[in-house]
């Protein structure tokens, strides 16, 4: 399917057919990247997608566990004082 690249007041860009974005499924915030000669158009990322799937992983095979087995103590930890 072919189009033109349309002026945007100062900027330029191109209309995506109806048809098109149904078949892709994108809406909202996209990400764009120029690779040599094209660019490519992706659903944005949301931060930390994917972590609670990852999360859950990690504790069902164990390894959310603390690195260390004894805390990192200081001698502020140590001092035994009482409130006045």
């Amino acid at each position: 399917m072919k189009t033109r690249i349309v002026r945007i007041g100062n900027s330029q860009g191109v209309r995506i057919p109806k048809p098109l974005l149904d078949k892709s499924g994108l809406e909202g915030e996209v990400d764009i990247q120029a690779r040599r000669d094209s660019l490519v158009i992706r659903a944005a990322r949301k931060p930390r997608q994917g972590w609670s799937k990852a999360f859950r992983a990690m504790s069902q095979q164990g390894d959310d566990r603390l690195i260390d087995d004894v805390p990192n103590l200081s001698s502020w930890d140590e001092d035994e004082w009482e409130w006045q």
